[in-house]
């Protein structure tokens, strides 16, 4: 079952690498776009789906990352990759554990308010001061740079470059997270959502584990964020709102909760059904309403796919079985 897994997604990957060379620029453009928001995507999954934690201030990492990026480069020019990179995720790890230390100490519904109103604070530290450029936010003239003795490594100018780069850091991240979820680290985390104090009582220390998987959680939010903030040449402070935690947990239970795959497949769904929805060449003065359409489609997936859209093969597998 592995191999076969194994084996359609080294074909999915090769099938995304070759796009750039038959996409026009913004569907390039576009994908790349759906590929970060998949990371975004992954990180939340982590919590959610693996950790039973569910967080409404998700975004404040993925913002926070942006803005770090966004100070850090000088005006009109291009900031470090080498610098700028790990200075966010660090920034986003410092983030989550000063927070973690406090909201990793509710749970329920507590855990969801406290986390939303983190995000809040920190929205309203970019928003109403000189810190983020106000609600205008920041922009940034140029994508970061990956020198090496003077020669540039990569041009992320070019869209198929970062379209590529994009894609790799996606691969890593999902096979680091594979690896990660089989090994013990992740056995306990499922452990621990399922019954906490029997896990103490086996001797496991469950804060420190939770602690550890929000902080990594928050860092790879902040990967997607930068990313984000290269792609659009921009930061504000929506980025921090509610909304953007919204959508992203959106994605992760339209694709399917606990399955790595299934956030990214409910990202790709998400996106791309909303630039589809939204498209008044198609739909005309219908498409103000996408979210209309969207929201009936979200609940349709919810009543009829409990298991998210990943879990379509499960139930056609079971049906065979079933009738077989």
């Amino acid at each position: 079952m592995k191999s076969k897994t194994s084996v359609l997604l080294l074909i999915v990957l090769l099938l995304f690498a070759l796009f750039p060379f038959v996409g026009e620029k913004f569907y390039v453009q576009l994908v790349a776009k759906v590929m970060i928001m998949a990371i975004f995507a992954m990180s939340l999954d982590l919590l959610v789906g693996y950790s039973g934690l569910v967080s409404l201030g998700h975004a404040a990492f993925f913002g926070l990352a942006g803005y770090v990026l966004a100070r850090l480069a000088p005006q009109y020019e291009a900031a470090s990759l080498w610098t700028s990179l790990p200075l966010a995720l660090a920034a986003c790890a410092a983030f989550a554990l000063l927070t973690g230390l406090l909201v990793l100490r509710t749970s329920g519904v507590y855990f969801i308010m406290v986390t939303l109103a983190f995000a809040q604070m920190l929205f309203f530290v970019f928003h109403d001061t000189p810190l983020g450029g106000g609600s205008d936010g920041i922009y940034l003239y140029a994508k970061p740079e990956l020198m090496l003795g003077g020669t540039s490594l990569l041009n992320l100018e070019d869209h198929r470059v970062f379209y590529w780069f994009v894609l790799g850091l996606v691969a890593a991240v999902y096979l680091l997270l594979q690896r990660l979820l089989d090994a013990n680290f992740g056995r306990a985390l499922i452990g621990i959502k399922s019954n906490e104090h029997r896990m103490r009582a086996l001797g496991y220390d469950t804060f420190r584990y939770k602690l550890g998987i929000y902080m990594l959680s928050g860092m790879l939010a902040g990967l997607a964020g930068y990313l984000a903030a290269m792609q659009y040449g921009f930061v504000n402070p929506d980025i921090l709102g509610w909304h953007t935690s919204g959508s992203v947990l959106v994605m992760v239970i339209l694709g399917g909760m606990g399955t790595l795959h299934g956030a990214a497949l409910g990202a790709f769904v998400f996106i791309l059904l909303q630039e589809v929805l939204s498209n008044q060449a198609w739909f005309g003065p219908v498409a103000k309403h996408w979210q209309l359409a969207m929201g009936l489609f979200i609940i349709a997936v919810a009543l009829f796919l409990p298991r998210g859209l990943a879990g379509l093969s499960g139930q056609r597998k079971l049906r065979e079985e079933t009738h077989g």
